[in-house]
Parts: structure tokens; sequence; C-alpha cells
């Protein structure tokens, strides 16, 4: 009997509780979120972000009414994005394939962006090399190069 449990992604350990927050949200699937970049495309994107879906209530013997999209958008193009509010439609109803949304409501806000990670700096080669050098009881060459690049960074810090 194996005793581990097999290993997962990330992105599916997340995915199970983060749903919930989609929903709570309006978000039924969290595409419109996660991939809001590639449905929005790049330059809409950077200055927008989807807050929550507003769905009307049913009534009953009624088609479905689509949603409302509400998003972020950074104050001075808010005018820009009210423009083009038909090609945001059309790109997410298009991603979907069916119309989901059928109304675009903005709010003027400042998005919230994840701080960009710094760019760790070269390794010195020849602390590589010092570190490798103590490794020789390492047989695969690919381990010892990894483990010397480590090792130079460890001691970096």
């Amino acid at each position: 009997m194996n005793k581990y449990r097999p290993v997962r992604k990330l992105a599916e350990l997340t995915s199970e509780f983060m749903a919930d927050a989609f929903k709570k949200q309006g978000f039924a699937a969290t595409e419109l979120v996660t991939r809001w970049k590639d449905i929005a495309g790049p330059e809409i994107a950077a200055h927008t972000e989807p807050v929550k879906l507003q769905w009307p209530r049913e009534v009953n013997g009624e088609p479905a009414e689509p949603a409302t999209l509400v998003l972020r958008v950074e104050g001075p193009v808010a005018i820009e994005i009210q423009h083009q509010s038909a090609i945001i439609l059309e790109r997410i109803n298009r991603f979907f394939g069916w119309q989901a949304v059928g109304r675009i409501v903005l709010r003027q806000a400042p998005l919230t962006r994840p701080k960009a990670r710094a760019v760790p700096p070269k390794l010195d080669a020849a602390e590589v090399a010092r570190v490798e050098a103590t490794l020789t009881a390492v047989a695969d060459d690919g381990l010892r190069a990894a483990l010397g690049r480590l090792g130079a960074a460890v001691k970096r810090r």
C-alpha cells in the first residue's frame, strides 16, 4: 500500500478553493479572470481587470439574460475602454462560445497588480566552479553542475 499521495500541480490545488471565491463574485468559470489578458488582449488588459459578473434574476418562462461584467479600469483610460466596450464584449462572448456577457460597467480604481519579481544577479562562474569542485562524490555531471549553481546562489545571499 502506497502511503504517499500522488504529486499534483499547484494550479490543480489552488483551483479547488479559488473556485468558491470566484463563484461569490459571479464567475462560474475562473477563465475570465485567469485568462483575461488572452481574452481581452494585452492592450486592454494592461488597464483593466474583471471584478465580478452580475447575473440577472431568472424570470419564469423567460430566456436567461446575459450577465453584466464589472471591470476595474485605471482612471485616465476609462473613456477609451468605454469606447472599446463592444470589442471587449465580442471577445468575451467569442471566448465562451455564447452570449455570456451583454453589458460592461466600468469602475474607476487602481488595478491590483502583482509585484514584479526582481531579476536575480548573474552567478559568478568562479564561485560556481569552486562549489562544483567540492562535489566530487556526485557522479552525474548535470547534477553536479546544477548543485554547483545552487551552492553559488546560496553563498551569494
